[in-house]
């Protein structure tokens, strides 16, 4: 019965790519409008600092390609992976953007998965080199080493801050060291998920959206949030990529010390989601139940929780990861989906960022992404990516 589910929403990714791809020019999408069409930007637009104020630039360009990769894996249909590879052109540049950590989730769903489906060098070649930038943000202090999440290498604005969001950024590395046979790339991802693992999330499991380091000490100087209600509130979506990059982190070591903690974050999260499956944008925006949903995170966490379930040693606790992905997958499937054809995108009510008044009650890029890679997690297991396997108890 969810299977069915399952591939009626690749279909319906299919159909709508292959629908808007003749409308977009040289753009990608990111949000949408209260119209349901998609706001689009250049994926050439980099990051960079506007004022005192980052912007982050076009950070979603790789999952449209994604998708397109994702939807030939679907149908069989050469046409996608041509649209797919067309559009990596536009991509590629990016590659050599030292300014922000975002590379790790541009260069993940394109390049990577390109190689993957086709084991092309290119593809393979490409996302090292976006690598090799990652790397590269690097901050070494008397108490670990983080990646800084903005700015060029010389800004010490950004070599104080990191995000958590970086935690979804690691894959890039934890490939890069398998695909080079190089282990810098897996001890420098390694390095920011410790570091991270002091900093950023609290004694209760909950996590910080940012945290400002003192670089001569490498102590924490503060936590705080951009795109959650307040500092110490608990945004779900920062919650879900520091699921994600603990799994991925457990993953690429073999270590279960970053699976049990992947495993308190994710109960962590369930708990504050509660049955709805969907959390609003802030656990603690005090307007709750008046408040938006963001069903992005959601996708997220899904897709973590089904490599979780993969990874794990004890079969009933896998078990239960995965029928818990399933469950959130069903409610997006049948609560979330956006089948109207006004609506462009793949799930409804997403927020990118309610504090910028950006992307609120909106498909997001990144949500419809992970929704897709969850999908393809469980009835196209190692088409899109290989499937983890079990660690040794």
């Amino acid at each position: 019965m969810t299977d069915g589910l399952f591939l009626d929403a690749l279909d319906l990714c299919a159909r709508k790519l292959l629908e808007d791809e003749p409308t977009l020019g040289v753009n990608f999408p990111y949000v949408t409008a209260p119209s349901g069409a998609w706001v689009t930007m250049p994926a050439s637009v980099s990051a960079g600092y506007r004022g005192a104020n980052w912007s982050h630039g076009n950070w979603f360009c790789g999952f449209w390609v994604g998708l397109l990769l994702v939807a030939y894996l679907r149908t069989g249909d050469e046409k996608y992976l041509e649209l797919a590879d067309q559009r990596l052109l536009l991509v590629a540049p990016r590659a050599a953007d030292g300014n922000t950590h975002d590379i790790g989730f541009i260069f993940y769903a394109s390049a990577i998965a390109a190689h993957h489906i086709t084991g092309e060098k290119r593809y393979g070649d490409l996302a090292l080199r976006a690598a090799e930038q990652l790397r590269r943000r690097l901050i070494t202090t008397p108490k670990g080493s983080y990646i800084s999440s903005w700015g060029p290498h010389d800004d010490e604005r950004g070599r104080r801050s990191s995000a958590i969001d970086t935690m979804a950024n690691l894959p890039l590395l934890y490939w890069a060291g398998q695909y080079d046979r190089d282990a810098s790339f897996t001890l420098a991802a390694e390095a920011h998920a410790v570091m991270t693992r002091a900093a950023f999330i609290r004694p209760d499991r909950s996590t910080y959206h940012a945290v400002e380091y003192d670089l001569a000490t490498g102590e924490r100087q503060r936590g705080f949030t951009f795109q959650g209600y307040g500092d110490e509130s608990c945004w779900p979506r920062g919650q879900g990529w520091a699921i994600y990059g603990y799994v991925r982190t457990a993953e690429a070591t073999g270590k279960r010390e970053y699976l049990d903690l992947a495993e308190t974050l994710a109960e962590y999260y369930l708990r504050r989601t509660g049955p709805d499956l969907v959390p609003f944008w802030d656990f603690d925006d005090p307007k709750i139940p008046d408040a938006p949903r963001d069903s992005s995170a959601s996708a997220i966490v899904a897709s973590a929780l089904l490599d979780l379930a993969a990874l794990h040693p004890d079969e009933r606790k896998a078990a239960q990861w995965r029928q818990n992905a399933q469950d959130m997958l069903t409610a997006l499937c049948r609560h979330y989906l956006a089948t109207e054809p006004s609506h462009r995108g793949l799930l409804r009510q997403g927020c990118y960022s309610k504090p910028h008044n950006e992307g609120v009650a909106s498909a997001v890029m990144f949500g419809d992404f992970f929704f897709a890679e969850a999908l393809c997690s469980v009835v196209m297991p190692g088409k899109l990516r290989p499937t983890p396997r079990r660690l040794i108890a």
